[in-house]
This record gives structure tokens, sequence and C-alpha cells, in this order.
């Protein structure tokens, strides 16, 4: 039975960071839009199960690393006490606050709010169930599908409460003695880096050959060298083949060149395997809208789903799954509906593990350019000969640049250490911008900073740098 009826411009289904954004941009450009959220808060999975939750628990673990470690350099703090119920209400605190700043933008640009999990019922028309039955059909010029992804499952794991996926592990239930993560990427790494703080025993196992599978090599290894002695092991070369709930814990068989002989007991499990589309959700073959048979949308390079009136963005479109991604996918459709001509640099997304250290690369890595065979340079800084780094007591990272040949133009760019997730920017947009080697290492950087890696990176590749001693190259 339907309610209620809605006439809109544009539709906009999911209200994550890519929803909310092409809502907001839309309704400044003058269109009447209607934002639909199965939620009751907008922000999507980002805001409230993904992004923000877990940056403020790896903040948590970074204050109980600091405080432990700094005593190697004269100050000692007690052993730290743990409040869960504290640490839990201040993550929550955060959400509810950007929750509600959410939805005062949408209030001031006078978006409709829809919610509920909506689907398309013709090319034209979204049906949205509420509560008692009640339903409400939205009939709209445009849409733009923003409906996500979900944690995906690994089908022969127990349905079991002591079970979780990356939302119920940023719950907090509990600090268990032993825990099993299942996925070497950027969710299990930073699951791992919460737990293992709090005083966990993580193990985490990865089907590849190293941990988060296309990162440069290079660029993960101090990663695993700086938690040697935190995280309890690392299997790499290795998978699960059995899980068995017992009452006494979770018993796991292993299989793979490093796997444990014998079967190992654990109190909670965290499967982190990636995430798969909700494209498969939202009939959307009702509107003649295309989806593959993994679930995700087909778009062309406008975001045009195979009904050109209607556009999709976000982890529904594919890899990779940012936020951030989704939100420049967001304002340029918004932007196309409004018949203007937006650019958007959709190979220049960079992609940061919150851990710690932190990992983030932008552009073309070092393992990239070897499989498609693309001619490269590069400048390498290790940060053991930052003054900065070292007075963080830090001497881990690396700032690695690529660079094209002939031109001299950066290409690539990847850090490991801390902070990098800040730093990366720098080298996103010297790519956007066609910056060379030259233009960044005479631009003058502060001193001393995490920053000025970036410019000493350049300085290697040109062989001009001061604070190395390196051969030079015949540039």
């Amino acid at each position: 039975m339907t309610n209620k009826e809605i006439k809109t411009q544009v539709v906009v289904l999911g209200g994550g960071p890519g929803g909310y954004s092409a809502a907001f941009r839309a309704a400044d450009l003058g269109k009447q839009v209607t934002l639909i959220e199965q939620e009751q808060n907008l922000g999507g999975v980002c805001l409230n199960v993904g992004c923000i939750p877990s940056k403020a628990l790896l903040h948590a673990a970074y204050i109980l690393d600091a405080a432990k470690q700094y005593s190697a350099h004269g100050i000692t703090f007690d052993t730290p006490k743990i409040d869960l119920d504290k640490l839990r209400a201040s993550k929550e605190g955060i959400i509810k606050r950007l929750a509600m700043g959410i939805k005062g933008l949408a209030r001031q640009r006078k978006v409709g709010l829809v919610t509920g999990a909506g689907k398309f019922i013709s090319s034209n028309q979204i049906e949205v169930p509420g509560v008692a039955g009640e339903t409400t059909l939205i009939s709209f010029e445009n849409a733009i599908i923003a409906a996500g992804s979900m944690p995906a499952e690994l089908p022969f794991i127990p349905k079991d409460p002591r079970v979780m996926n990356s939302t119920g592990a940023l719950n907090l239930p509990e600090i268990p003695e032993q825990m099993l993560i299942i996925g070497g990427g950027i969710i299990g790494l930073e699951m791992a880096t919460v737990y293992s703080s709090l005083g966990s025993k993580v193990t985490v196992v990865e089907l590849m050959d190293q941990l988060i599978p296309g990162m440069d090599a290079d660029i993960i290894e101090p990663f695993k060298q700086y938690n040697a002695n935190k995280i309890h092991k690392i299997l790499l070369s290795t998978k699960v083949t059995k899980v068995e709930a017992k009452e006494d814990g979770l018993w796991v068989t292993f299989a793979g060149k490093n796997a444990p002989a014998q079967s190992g007991k654990f109190n909670r499990i965290l499967v982190a395997v990636g995430r798969k589309p909700n494209g498969k959700l939202i009939a959307a073959d009702k509107a003649g809208v295309e989806v593959d048979q993994k679930g995700f949308v087909l778009v062309n390079q406008k975001m045009q789903t195979s009904a050109p009136h209607i556009f999709a963005i976000g982890d529904i479109i594919g890899n990779p799954m940012l936020a951030h991604k989704a939100v420049a996918e967001g304002r340029y459709a918004a932007e196309i509906i409004a018949n203007l001509k937006p650019e958007f640099h959709i190979k220049n997304i960079p992609n940061v593990a919150y851990t710690d250290p932190e990992i983030a690369t932008v552009g073309l890595t070092e393992t990239e350019a070897k499989q498609q065979n693309i001619p490269y340079a590069k400048g390498v800084f290790p940060w053991l000969a930052s003054g900065r780094s070292l007075s963080l007591g830090r001497k881990e990272g690396i700032t690695k640049l690529l660079f094209d040949p002939p031109s001299k133009k950066i290409i690539g760019g990847s850090i490991v250490g801390p902070n990098a997730g800040e730093l990366i920017a720098e080298i996103a947009l010297a790519i956007s911008l066609g910056a060379t080697a030259e233009k960044i290492a005479h631009v003058i950087h502060p001193h001393p900073t995490l920053s000025e890696t970036v410019m000493m990176a350049c300085e290697t590749f040109l062989g001009t740098i001061t604070d190395l001693y390196l051969p030079k190259n015949n540039f």
C-alpha cells in the first residue's frame, strides 16, 4: 500500500559519503533532490561502521603504543587502564556529532530525506517500504545509485556470535585473549593494530604471499618489521580450511606452506576478506540498469548506467572501494546531470591503510609498472635519515616516488611511516598538476618535517640530494 508519493528531479539511493555529496552538489546546482537512506543516520558505512569509528579506535591504539614506547626515551607511564564502555561511548559520540551535522546540511539545502531500503520498480520510480506496511513512491527524472557494499563472508565459517565482520569488530565486544583475523588487507591490518594495542594476541592469516596484496613489497616490509613483536603471528601463503565452534573456543585448521601443524584455538575470529557490492539488492533490472554477476553496476566514463538517466557511483561500481573516490564520483555525476562539463581524474586516487605505521599510495605502484611494462625511474628516501622521524622515535619509514624517465614527471608514490595518509596528498596533487621532480625539489619544504621526505625523494632521483650520499642519475 502506497501512503506517500514524491516527485523529484534527482533521487539519490544511498546516504553514504558519495550519496550525500551527490545530493548536496545537485541541490547546490539548483536541482530538487530526494535522498534515500535505509539507516536512521546518514553517512553510510564510512561514518557509522567504517572509516570514522575505526580511526577513533586507531588513535586510541596509537596513544597506548606511544605511551609504552616512550619509556626508551626516559618517560615511563603507569600501566593504562582500559574502560571499554568509555571507549565505545567516545567513538559513538564522534559518530553522532558528524551524523547530526550531515542532517543539518541536508536541511539547509532543502534535500528531502526518506528512510528505508529503496528498490526500483520502473525506470523512473523507486519504492521505499516503511513501518507497518507503509511505502513511499518516488518518481524521478534522474537517479544516482550510491547503495554501497557489505562485508564479504566465507561460506564454511559457522554462524557464531564469536565470529565478527568489520562492523562487529568496531563494537569492541571485549578484548579477546586470542584473536584470529582472516585477511591481511587494509581492514584486517587496521583491526590487528587496534586489538593488539588493546592487549589481544592477534594472528593474521593471509592467502597471498604478502600483506595488502598488490602493494609494493618494500613498502610493506617496514610495517612487518615494526609489528614483529606486537602482532603475535602473521601467516602468509596460508588459508583457513575449517572452523569448529566449541564451548571452549573457536578451533581453526590451516593449510599452506606456513600453516601451523595443529589446529589453533581462538576466542574471537574477524573475517576481513573484502567487501561485495549491493547491486543485486536494489531491483536494478526493473529500471533497465545492468548489473554483473558479482553485483557491480556497470557504468561508462560519465557514471551513466545502461539507462542513461540513471547514474551510479562508489563501491557499487567497482574498486577501489574508498569513501573519497565515491565523493568525487558523486559530485561528478551531479554536475553531469546539471549539464556541466566537469573533470575527474579517476586514476589519481590515494589509498591509505591507517595502521601503525601508516601505508599510503597514489598513482602507479612499482608492482603495477612492472606488470604493465611501463618504463619508470624512482627516487627513494629512507626516514632513517629524517631528523623529524628520528625525533618521533621512529626510523622505519620510506618515501618512494616513481617518475616518467623522459619527462621526469611524477607518476606514482608510496609512503610508509607515521602520518603517511596526510603526506600522500602532496604526491596526489603533484601527479594531478603534472609536476616534475625538479618542480617539487625546488619547493622549499619546512625543516624538520616528514613532508620534506617527498622533496628529498625527488632529490635522490635527480642526484642532487645532500642529506644522503648516492650515485648520480644520468638525467
